[in-house]
């Protein structure tokens, strides 16, 4: 059977640059690789076919040959054409492991971790760090400024962070030639790998630091100081850049994320910006009204007017005395909700005294009536 115009197999004019040819054959490398039609027989022969057209057009003088001569330039015994094809001819499967590494990374990349250009890793930037900071309402409400003690990587002092003794500057590695990575030939594909000599830095370092080992960063306990902004809530999260871990061989450092974690109060529950807090009342108080005498966060304190017959859950609100905002926009409440005290431990008088007074509340229990009224609606209802 004829072979088929190469110009065809790739879908292409004679006339296509250099720049669509390899278009058109990474399009149609990457629809008819074997690895991707593992249910189409015909794939890999097509495949073949592919690679061989694309290995005849992608050379300039090779292209030119077969625009003249067609398939015939390149079998044995033609005269005139290029480099030597007289002879032992030019075929154009024979160099098929460079035209598909021409284009493998382009298509693979994304498996084989990164394609050209992806390049030696050099100095790389050292890890963010992360630090679980706990503070105190009050704390939270002023703002204040703390010491933490972070253990971290950092640049080794005795080779300035370069690995080598005295401070040499590490040298391209002989393995990758400084580029990080090898590459090994396996039938027709070309495998790129992070080198083993250097691990993908592309330069190694002949004489390690003793301190350090090589790494350019040892281990230590460093001690920074944190502003902690007023407002700070549970989850606020601060960056201190340029505080993480050392990079490695001189790499940029990381940055420190604080985390804030603000503790329960004893007195207050947090809600925002708002405050909640639940103030007992006597029962006599209750009944009566009066005044109560209420903390704030800010350590002062508020007198309160209690309303006369008060019930528990009532609430009442000191505007301005709740938390600030974290960047600014005001101040948020204080929400009080009154518990009425039921007195305990009553001695005889006070007993005596709460019996006559038992006797004489016929109507002031407004909600008690209410409720016994619709009980007794409820079991009239049920013997009807």
């Amino acid at each position: 059977m004829a072979k088929k115009d190469f110009y065809d197999v790739l879908g292409v004019t004679r006339s296509a640059s250099a720049d669509e040819i390899k278009k058109a054959y990474r399009s149609k490398a990457k629809e008819l690789h074997p690895d991707r039609n593992a249910d189409n027989p015909g794939a890999e022969a097509a495949f073949k076919e592919v690679n061989e057209a694309y290995e005849a057009l992608k050379d300039p003088e090779k292209k030119a040959a077969y625009d003249r001569f067609g398939h015939a330039a390149f079998e044995g015994g033609m005269g005139g054409g290029p480099r030597g094809a007289r002879g032992g001819g030019m075929h154009p499967g024979a160099d098929f492991s460079s035209a598909f590494s021409d284009v493998f990374e382009d298509l693979f990349g994304d498996f084989m971790g990164g394609g050209r250009g992806g390049g030696r890793q050099r100095a790389s930037r050292g890890s963010d760090l992360r630090y679980n900071l706990r503070v105190t309402l009050e704390e939270a409400f002023t703002g204040i400024q703390k010491s933490v003690r972070v253990p971290t990587l950092a640049a080794c002092d005795e080779c300035n962070g370069t690995g080598a003794e005295g401070g040499a500057e590490p040298v391209s590695c002989p393995t990758c030639g400084g580029m990080g990575k090898v590459r090994a030939q396996q039938g027709f594909f070309t495998i790129e790998r992070t080198c083993p000599t250097c691990g993908g830095l592309g330069q190694i370092v002949k004489n390690p630091c003793k301190s350090c080992r090589g790494a350019g960063r040892v281990e230590k306990e460093r001690t920074l100081s944190v502003n902690i902004p007023a407002g700070v809530e549970t989850g606020t999260r601060i960056r201190l850049s340029g505080e993480g871990e050392a990079g490695l061989r001189g790499g940029p450092p990381g940055d420190l994320y604080i985390f804030i974690e603000v503790r329960e109060h004893a007195l207050f529950q947090r809600d925002g910006q708002d405050l909640h807090c639940r103030v007992p009342i006597s029962f006599a108080a209750a009944a009566l009204g009066g005044e109560v005498e209420v903390p704030t966060i800010d350590g002062g304190r508020s007198r309160v007017k209690v309303p006369a017959g008060s019930q528990t859950g009532k609430q009442m609100r000191l505007r301005g005395k709740g938390m600030p905002a974290l960047r600014g926009g005001g101040q948020g409440d204080m929400r009080l909700e009154l518990v009425v005290e039921t007195p305990v431990n009553l001695t005889a008088k006070q007993k005596e005294l709460m019996r006559e007074f038992e006797s004489l509340s016929e109507n002031n229990n407004p909600e008690g009536s209410s409720f016994f009224s619709k009980v007794k609606s409820f079991w009239d209802g049920m013997t009807g």
